[in-house]
């Protein structure tokens, strides 16, 4: 059956987000919570699959085949929405066979699975990489590697809209920047496209910085054609993308106990820590006012915690 547009427009709220160490500097935050849109499509990721699915839906694809990894946000999305909507996925995975609960999922909705291995994994950029894909999956779309690229940021976009239209119920006329995870860059590039230089957009990089993130966002907010694509990337990753360390954790239990807000540990947790070290040095001015996207990937703290628990450094 054809991939069919799903009649879907998810919502967020925004939530104002109180720590000591924010009213401590005269800052005041504010939590658009993406993580709250569905039980399954969680997070910004079905926003960088909304463009890519009415491309999909528009040639008639007879499903979707994308990439990740045994904790992949993007695939665990991907599968749900195939799942929900009546349509095909194919996911093409890093690495050997893995037992996780993200693939447990993934298996559940019906995604088709093929591990790649590594050095299978790496050749994902290489010309002709798709060919043997298409010809096994014929008709099906493909979404690049977490579901980036312009079309996923222009989905992306429109996270300005879901937050403008409730500054006013937290009593704010205006804000002064928004603070969000990195990770390929995506829903950054898409805010900084609509933001158009009204307002910074500030990422925490959750991943190193050789992973090129910066050029990513420049080269897919030149192609959405603004002209400007810079953008403050802070480091985030805490020594490489998944690592986890007991200051971290402790942060992220500290923080979910004084807020309610639940966090993960290789996105959002990581760039809520990397703001109140911001804060507290002064980099915004008293009285600033910042968005933070809660990116969703909740589904991936309890197999990341676990990790960390088997290793002997989590009671």
């Amino acid at each position: 059956m054809p991939v069919v547009l799903p009649e879907w427009t998810p919502d967020a709220p925004l939530q104002p987000l109180g720590f000591d160490w924010s009213a401590a500097a005269g800052i005041e935050l504010a939590v658009l919570r993406l993580d709250l849109i569905d039980p399954l499509i969680s997070g910004n990721k079905w926003f960088k699959l909304t463009h890519h699915l009415q491309a999909a839906a528009a040639a008639s694809a007879e499903g979707l085949i994308s990439l990740g990894g045994a904790h992949s946000n993007h695939l665990h999305a991907l599968a749900a929405a195939g799942r929900r909507f009546g349509f095909a996925t194919v996911g093409l995975l890093r690495g050997e066979p893995q037992d996780t609960p993200t693939v447990r999922d993934l298996q559940a909705f019906g995604m088709h699975l093929h591990w790649l291995g590594y050095g299978g994994y790496r050749a994902r950029h290489r010309a002709g990489f798709w060919e043997p894909w298409q010809a096994l999956y014929p008709g099906f779309s493909a979404v690049p590697e977490g579901g980036g690229g312009l079309p996923g940021a222009l989905g992306c976009a429109a996270l300005l809209t879901l937050a403008r239209r409730q500054l006013a119920g937290l009593g704010w006329a205006d804000y002064d920047g928004w603070w969000l995870a990195v990770g390929t860059g995506t829903t950054l590039a898409g805010l900084l496209l609509a933001e158009a230089g009204a307002h910074p957009v500030y990422g925490a990089l959750a991943v190193p910085a050789d992973h090129g993130v910066q050029q990513q966002v420049q080269a897919i907010v030149q192609a959405g054609g603004l002209a400007d694509g810079s953008c403050r990337l802070l480091e985030a990753c805490r020594g490489g993308f998944a690592a986890v360390d007991d200051e971290l954790l402790e942060f992220i239990f500290a923080s979910e106990a004084a807020s309610g807000l639940p966090l993960e540990p290789l996105y959002t947790g990581k760039a809520l820590m990397a703001l109140r070290r911001q804060v507290e040095a002064g980099y915004f001015a008293r009285g600033s006012r910042l968005l933070f996207v809660h990116t969703g990937g909740l589904q991936g703290r309890t197999a990341a915690l676990q990790r960390y628990q088997q290793a002997g450094r989590l009671d």
